[in-house]
């Protein structure tokens, strides 16, 4: 059989860009990263996405006109993709698409009437209308149908990348959520660990007006205030077991002022730093009770984060630490390459969950097939 070429389309918590990742998959299974492109979200959009994301008014006006927005900005990432790799769209197999979460609301922690769901936008028809390109999406709702988290969904792809049989390893991704992939063989345990880089985020954000902290710099130069790293470990999340997913409905920015220690009374550097020290310290929490560990690699924008990766390799250490790129895929680039994977999963009548990670009742394919057509003028 020949290699086929897939798009996948990711945007995360963060809500900073669309990441849009050319790959090839080989017969035998592997995934090679050919091309990508990061397209920014501008300010106004993002606050758009940001209040949808919380209970308000006029939610579904508002809510279909961002879904079809965004629905075109996919597309337009995919092309500029396309075009940035000199690659015909009548090449591309499919596109996977994981969209825009608004709310996740998983059977650990469901919404109204106990009803479990999670909502992704980015209308996939429209993708599938203005590129052409035969476009597989809402990736999540038949694990949670099945009685699933509907996330993480990744580490099935860890497990198909970058599981070895003699090395017990983690994958961390460290996303505006964390989440961590234990691979040993052809055994898979995963989960969010809890905040990645959403805390950080929206706390420089406010502060200084900068929609991250290149390199974790500024939170390198602050001091841990340990009173405020020791509430925030009480969050009820990170004492549940696995299954378990979380999202900004747990971890956001009035979670994070209603602490009883007043923020005003601490350097707002020094909670920068106390942010940064809380992802390392949940994660590796959450790896401690792995006996046997060998070596820990992570991917998302957490891995361009020294100050944070420094924190990791002294909470980790004697355990090996390192990033994706050894095992040669582009950390920055795995999640969405990740949806590719799984748009082919379901065009070859494949699961695409890892049940004993999100909980379902079993392996169920994923994800809904709109076909491409009749390209748009």
């Amino acid at each position: 059989m020949p290699d086929s070429l897939l798009v996948g389309l990711m945007s995360g918590t963060s809500m900073d860009a669309i990441d849009a990742a050319l790959v090839k998959l080989n017969p035998q299974g592997d995934t090679e990263l050919v091309d990508c492109l990061e397209a920014p979200l501008d300010p106004d959009l993002r606050a758009r996405i940001s209040e949808l994301s919380h209970p308000g008014d006029n939610e579904i006006e508002k809510l279909g006109a961002l879904d079809r927005k965004l629905g075109q900005l996919f597309a337009r990432a995919t092309l500029d993709l396309l075009a940035k790799a000199g690659i015909d769209r009548q090449r591309i197999k499919a596109i996977g698409s994981h969209g825009q979460t608004l709310r996740h609301r998983p059977h650990s922690a469901p919404g109204i009437d106990g009803q479990a769901y999670t909502l992704q936008i980015g209308d996939p028809n429209t993708i599938a209308e203005l590129t052409g390109i035969t476009t597989v999406a809402d990736f999540r709702r038949r694990d949670v149908a099945a009685g699933g988290e509907g996330a993480p969904l990744v580490p099935a792809f860890h497990a198909a990348a970058f599981a070895h049989p003699h090395e017990r390893r983690a994958i961390v991704n460290i996303g505006g959520i964390a989440n961590v992939s234990l691979l040993q063989g052809s055994h898979t345990l995963g989960f969010d660990t809890g905040p990645g880089n959403t805390l950080l985020d929206h706390w420089i954000e406010l502060q200084r007006g900068e929609r991250y902290d290149p390199n974790g710099s500024w939170a390198a130069e602050g001091q841990v205030h340990q009173q405020l790293l020791q509430q925030l470990l009480q969050h009820p999340f990170l004492q549940l077991r696995a299954p378990k997913s979380t999202g900004k409905e747990a971890f956001n920015l009035a979670w994070l002022q209603a602490q009883p220690v007043p923020l005003g009374d601490i350097d707002p550097q020094d909670v920068q730093a106390t942010l940064a020290e809380f992802t390392a310290v949940s994660i590796t929490r959450a790896l401690e009770a792995q006996a046997g560990l060998e070596a820990v690699y992570v991917c998302g924008g957490g891995a361009a984060n020294g100050d944070l990766m420094r924190r990791l390799y002294r909470q980790l250490d004697p355990i090996r630490l390192g990033t994706t790129s050894e095992l040669g895929l582009d950390p920055a680039w795995v999640e969405a390459a990740a949806f590719a994977w799984l748009a082919h999963r379901t065009l070859a009548g494949l699961p695409g969950n890892a049940a004993e990670v999100t909980g379902a009742r079993g392996p169920r394919i994923l994800g809904a097939i709109f076909p491409g057509g009749n390209i748009s003028a």
